[in-house]
């Protein structure tokens, strides 16, 4: 009897072990793809399947128009890499695959789309946009059952800086009547990749721990399409962040890598990302002197992504183009753009633009030097490579409107950028800003007012650019480092005192910069030389500059005093000047009356202003 009971036992954990080694599928990334859509790769779309016991397995499927190119399964089975060929006339459906090993199979169902029509979005960025910077959990809070999702416990708290406070991407959708009566026609989110749930400081969206979910604090897919469409009702367009520099330090990744070298480094060793920019831009800098720039973990803790890693180059353009069809955004912002290699940037925006021709991105590049930013805009430079980004965020513009603005520094710092125009491409589609979420508010900056917050917002909707705001710039909002920079919007949760997406909910001053700021979003929308005219220059000293924007219909001469004083200045109508042929100016704005005698012009130009003229 024990003789039989001991078989019995071995035979039990005999059929135990072998079912231990069928495939396990735990996540496909992608979780789904479109028909009609042209192959992100050489060997077509890559599927990345986490689960287990995939050693030696065969792929198979008998869906019509879908075969499986390829298939490579890590040295501990953990994880799939399946290429899929995907003929045009491939139909939609679920497409089952066949996992088999020796010990037995599994069943992978993939969902295969129809492509949506290109008139649902991926419109891309112009010359007649104005972009407002929202993040997320700051901004409105929509639905408050998502303010503890499970699994979230302890991560909201409004009394803390830098936990969860409740915005979320329902409250975006219920705000955009304000934002379109405010003349905003473009929204940039800080990222809503699914971050780690139990990790309160999370709540600016750059530690990715799901590239293919949504965090849910700031809800679902379906809350974000239902806003981007909701958003294009109202001409607004939507860009998200798009981080593929690095993930977040809890991504499953780093304990249980699709590769060996999917990273730059490990958690244990690894260079931390802190070269100048300089070093890759210099042609004679050698490879030490900008390798952890590239190769670096920002902040010493944030794990790098290796792009060089063609398999991680693949995911990663994948999941943008992914993005874009689940939810028909019309870009994306371009996080810490110079951290990633160049022959990515050069790959991933040929294949992007492939696919939509017509969606925009736009870099970041944290640097005051237009001989640097310009380095990473579109076109070939001495390593042989073309980023083909659309277009770059104006660092340099930026320092020099605060510079000048709150440090009184001279005027000539403004032109002393924009003559080095030439290095760009497209200078007139540069995204344009005096503030962003990594910087301290320019009302609270030493030297910082309302008055002069007036004044840069003046000078960034008629300067040459696209220009990019900040939620709360409209009011005046003050914030020092971050994270006192990203502060709740009054009235954007319940509870508020008060309420400043209303004119009765704003104090006096906020309102004041509210409707300054409405009134130029008006004047630019009514003027297309200020948003699409060639800038020229007219005349600049240490607290004054002058300048026109021309298009085929119109002629606008914009004049900056930044004395303190009432300042008398004489420009030229002459031939070969900005202002030839002028007879009269018509001001706009409240800007006083202009004198026009003969070829010469004179403006009375008040103390800390920016008045706007119509030549005619």
């Amino acid at each position: 009897m024990a003789r039989f009971l001991l078989l019995g036992l071995l035979f039990f954990s005999f059929a135990i072990s072998v079912r231990a080694q069928v495939p396990v599928v735990e996540k496909v990334d992608p979780p789904e793809w479109w028909t009609g859509m042209p192959a992100p790769g050489p060997d077509g779309v890559m599927l990345l399947v986490r689960g287990a016991n995939f050693g030696r397995a065969a792929v198979t499927t008998a869906h019509r128009g879908v075969h499986v190119e390829r298939v490579e399964s890590t040295a501990q089975g953990n994880y799939l890499f399946i290429w899929l060929g995907i003929a045009p006339a491939a139909k939609p459906g679920v497409v089952e695959f066949e996992i088999r090993n020796q010990a037995g199979r599994a069943i992978l169902r993939f969902p295969l789309h129809a492509r949506r029509p290109p008139s649902d979005g991926f419109a891309g960025l112009s010359a007649d946009d104005v972009i407002y910077l929202i993040m997320p959990d700051r901004f409105a809070d929509g639905d408050p059952s998502n303010n503890e999702p499970p699994g979230g416990a302890g991560t909201y708290d409004r009394n803390q800086a830098r936990a969860y406070h409740g915005g979320d991407l329902r409250g975006i959708r219920d705000r955009l009547p304000y934002l379109r009566d405010l003349g905003i026609t473009a929204l940039w989110l800080n990222p809503v990749y699914d971050n780690d749930d139990t990790s309160p400081s999370d709540y600016h969206g750059y530690g990715a721990v799901d590239y293919y979910g949504v965090e849910e604090h700031l809800g679902t897919m379906s809350d974000l399409q239902e806003l981007v469409a909701a958003a294009h009702q109202h001409g607004i367009k939507v860009f998200l962040d798009n981080v593929p520099n690095h993930c977040g330090p809890k991504h499953p990744w780093v304990k249980n890598l699709p590769t060996p070298d999917w990273f730059h480094g490990t958690p244990e060793k690894n260079l931390v990302a802190r070269s100048p920019f300089e070093g890759l831009v210099d042609p004679n800098s050698p490879p030490h002197f900008w390798r952890d720039l590239v190769e670096g973990w920002f902040a010493g803790i944030l794990p790098d992504l290796n792009t060089e890693n063609p398999r991680v180059a693949q995911y990663l353009l994948q999941n943008s183009i992914w993005w874009a069809e689940k939810t028909a955004i019309d870009g994306y912002r371009l996080d810490t753009f110079p951290y990633v290699g160049r022959r990515f940037w050069s790959d991933f925006h040929r294949e992007l633009f492939r696919v939509y021709p017509r969606m925009a991105t736009f870099g970041e590049v944290f640097h005051f030097d237009p001989a640097v930013t310009a380095y990473f805009a579109a076109g070939e430079r001495n390593d042989g490579m073309d980023t083909r980004v659309s277009t770059l965020f104006d660092f340099p513009l930026y320092a020099a409107l605060r510079n000048v603005m709150i440090r009184n520094a001279p005027a000539t710092q403004i032109v002393d950028v924009l003559r080095r125009d030439w290095m760009y491409p497209q200078a007139d589609r540069l995204v344009t800003f005096i503030g962003n979420h990594d910087v301290k508010r320019l009302v609270s900056e030493s030297g910082g007012s309302p008055d002069k917050l007036k004044l840069a917002l003046s000078l960034l909707l008629t300067l040459r650019g696209i220009p990019q705001l900040y939620t709360g710039d409209e009011i005046g909002m003050e914030g020092g480092d971050d994270p006192d920079n990203r502060r709740d919007f009054p009235g954007g949760f319940r509870g508020d005192a008060r309420d400043a997406f209303t004119a009765s909910g704003r104090a006096r001053g906020e309102q004041d910069v509210f409707l300054h700021l409405q009134r130029l979003l008006q004047v630019r929308r009514e003027h297309s030389a200020l948003r699409r005219g060639r800038q020229w220059h007219v005349l600049w000293d240490d607290t004054a500059y002058a300048f026109v924007r021309q298009d085929k219909d119109e002629r606008l001469l914009v004049v900056f005093n930044n004395s303190s004083q009432e300042r008398n200045l004489l420009m030229e109508g002459a031939p070969d000047t900005a202002l030839e042929g002028a007879a009269r100016l018509e001001p706009l704005l409240d800007a006083p009356s202009a004198t026009v005698r003969g070829s010469r012009i004179e403006v009375n130009a008040p103390p800390r202003s920016v008045s706007i003229y119509i030549v005619k």
